[in-house]
């Protein structure tokens, strides 16, 4: 017999019938809040049991009923659901988007499959990366405050020069691929043979946000903290009730000042890595057009997986720009401030399709960030 289960770190599904293996009914579920169920829905995450003895090496079908009417129904064509047997190593799972449901198809080689929406990033493995990053050397960690579910938030500083860079990754939980970038970024930033990283640490003070929204991380929520806030919708209002992790991360930036800013994001439709960036920036100057330009131009010559063909149009956000981060801390500091997005998708550039845009990737983007950051320091 088949059981479906989410009751685990960002698991999220609700089961409607899963008596058939070769039919199992599924609902994606709405974010998780204290308040109830959120508007938003679009991560999935579980695990199907109970796939040995005669069910083993035969056809699963997984339709998820509801994909139609999710958050970004945009986002399911051409996309590949990842699976694992180990939770641990992810692949592509067979899926096809059709009549308003998302069907993925599968023989399973094991007694069991995980299958989520991306490639997960655990809380138990956030706690890793910090723990093991503040025992490098001439790395501090602090705890900027409390979450709206009591969590920390935790933020590392490196690096002792004159110009201060803000990195923060995951303000919308489900988009785990930021905090892959972040953990490869951060492995870089601290190999002493790494001599780009050495420079940026002279000439920088380094001020990192692994996981903004770790409430919503554990509660398999795609965009929002635990009171159901959008915390890249609270920068200009952030409070200790609603957005709290804004409003600790916000003091801090104020007490140090912002002279480069960087906010990790995933995107559900485009297939690509790209930058939103200071063209939509209310009083935008004519100095972060250039040198958002030449940041851009950098991280293009850096990695193969960057481009600036598409993107989102300059008008996306006009009307509530400066509620996001990268705007609120573009108009505040006058500094480059970008908004990073990687793939739900594969990366229609250079598509990998056993594995998609994953984990991996999204580490070693973060390490190729690094040469654009020094050079946009150096011109400083």
């Amino acid at each position: 017999m088949i059981q479906i289960s989410s009751q685990f770190d960002s698991g999220a599904i609700t089961v409607l019938d899963a008596s058939r293996a070769e039919h199992i009914r599924l609902a994606i579920r709405p974010d998780s809040t204290t308040a109830g169920p959120s508007e938003f829905l679009q991560w999935f995450h579980f695990r199907a049991s109970g796939l040995s003895g005669e069910l083993r090496g035969q056809a699963c079908r997984f339709v998820l009923e509801n994909a139609g009417q999710t958050t970004y129904p945009d986002g399911w064509p051409g996309y590949a659901a990842r699976g694992s047997y180990d939770s641990q190593n992810w692949f592509t799972l067979p899926t096809r988007y059709e009549g308003g449901q998302l069907i993925i198809e599968c023989a399973p080689e094991h007694d069991s499959l995980w299958i989520a929406y991306f490639e997960p990033y655990s809380h138990a493995r956030h706690q890793a990366l910090v723990g093991r990053m503040q025992m490098q050397p001439g790395v501090r960690h602090e705890r900027l405050g409390a979450t709206v579910d009591g969590r920390d938030l935790d933020l590392l500083v490196m690096g002792d020069g004159k110009h201060p860079v803000w990195i923060i990754a995951r303000q919308h939980p489900g988009e785990s691929m930021a905090e892959w970038f972040m953990e490869g970024l951060l492995e870089a930033l601290t190999d002493p043979a790494n001599d780009t990283a050495r420079q940026i640490r002279q000439q920088a003070t380094l001020y990192l946000v692994p996981n903004m929204n770790p409430d919503g991380s554990v509660r398999g929520n795609l965009r929002v903290n635990a009171a159901g806030a959008n915390l890249n919708r609270e920068w200009m209002e952030p409070s200790l009730t609603r957005s709290p992790e804004v409003l600790h991360v916000r003091r801090r930036m104020q007490q140090t000042g912002v002279a480069l800013f960087i906010d990790a994001h995933g995107d559900e439709a485009i297939p690509y890595n790209f930058i939103s960036g200071c063209e939509m920036l209310p009083g935008r100057t004519e100095a972060q057009l250039r040198q958002q330009a030449e940041f851009l131009a950098d991280f293009c010559a850096a990695s193969p997986d960057f481009q600036t063909t598409y993107g989102y149009e300059a008008s996306r956000y006009s009307t509530d720009a400066l509620k996001l981060a990268s705007k609120w801390v573009g108009h505040t500091f006058g500094c480059v401030s970008l908004t990073l997005e990687m793939p739900f998708k594969d990366n229609a550039n250079a598509p990998q399709t056993a594995v998609g845009w994953n984990g991996a990737r999204s580490k070693a983007l973060g390490a190729a960030v690094l040469g654009p950051v020094l050079r946009a320091l150096e011109r400083a």
